[in-house]
């Protein structure tokens, strides 16, 4: 079994409905949710919005490799409402928005796939979860 650490983040509608979501569909899709952080308020970051987020961070004992947890991730957002990623810096409202922090002690650069996460040590509502859910 392998440990991955997740970010979730979520500015539109019921948002600790939504995280509540995720996190039960993480836990049917990707494995067993070991340990949750509690849930943050904050600004948006990147853009412009008068929505603020709800931003936590889970725990993941898996089976998946990165990538097909990366896939299962976006098929949750998906199916949650979430209608486009953010790309090249270019941030937006979202329903749901689940990103892969660490997997197990590994790197990963691939196009669409880099672990560690390249920008969470610039985001602290990315930090402030990631850290209380920490071994």
């Amino acid at each position: 079994m392998h440990t991955v650490y997740l970010a979730l983040g979520t500015n539109l509608g019921d948002r600790e409905k939504a995280i509540q979501e995720a996190v039960r569909r993480i836990g049917e899709e990707v494995g067993t949710v070991e340990r949750e952080s509690s849930l943050i308020e904050t600004k948006p970051w990147g853009f412009t919005s008068t929505h603020n987020f709800i931003n936590a961070a889970v725990r993941v004992s898996t089976s998946l490799s990165p990538r097909n947890v990366l896939e299962t991730t976006q098929h949750i957002e998906r199916e949650m409402g979430r209608t486009r990623k953010s790309t090249e810096r270019q941030y937006h409202d979202r329903v749901i928005d689940i990103d892969i922090l660490l997997y197990d002690n590994i790197e990963v650069d691939e196009p669409d796939l880099h672990i560690p996460h390249p920008l969470m040590h610039e985001r602290d509502f990315v930090m402030r979860p990631l850290q209380e859910i920490l071994k």
